[in-house]
């Protein structure tokens, strides 16, 4: 199971780890946190060094009622950032958080590898053509609504069943126009309520039908720390709980704030299963 990042193939039989880098001001975990290029450097670097395979770059937070942001502005938040990235690290895989079509041509135009979309074309009904035209991996992920609507559209009669259906839709539109290297994300936390999150990390196995690679991001959300009853902050040890329960049910990439944790987990999972036990 590959997929083609400009011209490379990145084999995800190993699992990967997708390093969020949050470059807006009200992010849930790590708004505002970098604000100057050192300090974006400097997390990117740590990143890359503690094993990111790709550095996912968001500059519009998708937070439960988020505020809005313009087209202009998720630009001028996103491109100087992914222009920077590449200049000190022309190798690294930088992949672009945007639900907008325009946002994602011009990212992929200045060298951005990979196109993540929370909504996975439905905000935006140029996208899918966009990703056929640049042809670059796309990571369509499950969510109703929009991030300001999306807390109060939990109502399902059948989760995993109208989730797998709704990716049955959006892979047979890509598909149809042309899109080669297709990811899911289940979409933890958006348009569900934490109930619904535990059913969909427990049976989330059953997307092994659609026969793509599979991202789960979990890191430090609210469907850790209101179990625990503490903080984002407080959620790491959570995160690689869950993280790992992922793997063991076929996830393909982890996308999180924790580079090095993340990594060692899928070390540690690998180990297991090379050792013939179970998780």
């Amino acid at each position: 199971m590959t997929i083609n990042c400009k011209g490379q193939l990145v084999d995800l039989e190993m699992p990967r780890v997708m390093g969020i880098l949050n470059v807006t001001p009200n992010s849930f975990f790590d708004g505002g946190k970098y604000k100057n290029e050192s300090e974006i450097l400097s997390q990117v670097e740590k990143m890359l060094k503690d094993g990111a395979t790709f550095i996912d770059v968001g500059a519009y937070s998708s937070k439960p009622n988020a505020e809005f942001v313009s087209e202009a502005e998720e630009i001028n938040r996103l491109i100087p950032v992914i222009k920077l990235i590449l200049q000190k690290f022309p190798d690294t895989l930088v992949s672009v958080d945007t639900f907008r079509s325009e946002v994602a041509a011009i990212a992929i135009e200045n060298g951005a590898a990979l196109i993540n979309d929370i909504s996975a074309g439905k905000l935006d009904d140029k996208m899918l053509e966009t990703i056929a035209k640049y042809q670059v991996p796309y990571i369509m992920m499950h969510m109703r609504g929009t991030p300001q609507t999306m807390s109060s559209l939990t109502s399902y009669e059948d989760l995993l069943k109208e989730i797998l259906f709704y990716f049955s839709e959006r892979i047979h539109q890509a598909r149809s126009l042309g899109i080669n290297d297709l990811v899911v994300d289940p979409g933890f936390g958006f348009a569900k309520t934490v109930e619904q999150n535990y059913e969909l990390l427990q049976k989330i196995d059953l997307f092994e039908i659609l026969d793509l690679p599979l991202l789960v991001g979990i890191s430090r959300k609210s469907m850790i720390y209101k179990v625990l009853k503490n903080k984002p902050e407080e959620a790491l040890n959570g995160t690689t709980v869950l993280n790992t329960i992922a793997l063991s049910k076929g996830a393909k990439i982890l996308r999180v704030h924790d580079v090095k944790e993340a990594v060692e987990t899928i070390l540690l999972c690998n180990k297991v299963v090379a050792s013939n036990f179970s998780v």
